[in-house]
């Protein structure tokens, strides 16, 4: 049986998890309101990612005999003008969450849950990655953003983005 706090700031996750999702299918539909079907496809790859990461929390609920409590999940209240305008949103967010994982991970530690801490080990790396790679993109429209052939070329990358579910085992 996990910590009850565990238990609480996990169900939290999940949400926010979920909601990881629609703002990143909010950010992919404007990217494809603005003719940019590969900035699109990365972004919708990325709310597939965020609702495998809900479900992993999910699951590790479920596999520990933890009641799971799901709320609703909140629409993205933000509004796009420009390029650079939702790629640092989704900066922004991936801190977010990574500050909650944080918050997670610390009360496992607090309450020496070492199950929980290792299965967030996974997370807080993939978090890592997340953020990286959120600076990445914003970095690169830095770059390239005001030439055209140049952000043709960066949608054409971003468009090579294909799925992969994650490899964490439960």
């Amino acid at each position: 049986m996990l910590n009850e706090k565990v238990v609480k700031l996990l169900n939290t996750q999940i949400n926010k998890e979920f909601f990881s999702a629609y703002l990143y299918l909010d950010i992919s539909n404007y990217y494809k309101d603005e003719g940019l079907d590969g900035f699109s496809n990365w972004y919708q790859i990325q709310a597939q990612e965020e609702r495998d990461h809900a479900m992993l929390f999910l699951q590790y609920m479920q596999n520990n005999n933890e009641k799971i409590v799901l709320e609703a999940i909140a629409k993205p209240d933000t509004k796009f003008s420009d390029l650079i305008g939702p790629a640092k949103a989704a900066l922004a967010h991936e801190q977010y969450v990574t500050k909650s994982i944080h918050a997670i991970y610390e009360e496992a530690y607090e309450g020496k849950d070492f199950r929980t801490m290792q299965f967030l080990d996974w997370f807080v790396k993939e978090q890592g990655e997340e953020e990286m790679n959120a600076e990445n993109i914003i970095k690169k429209i830095e770059l390239f953003g005001s030439d055209s052939k140049s952000l043709y070329l960066l949608d054409q990358e971003l468009a090579a983005r294909v799925y992969a579910a994650p490899s964490l085992v439960l």
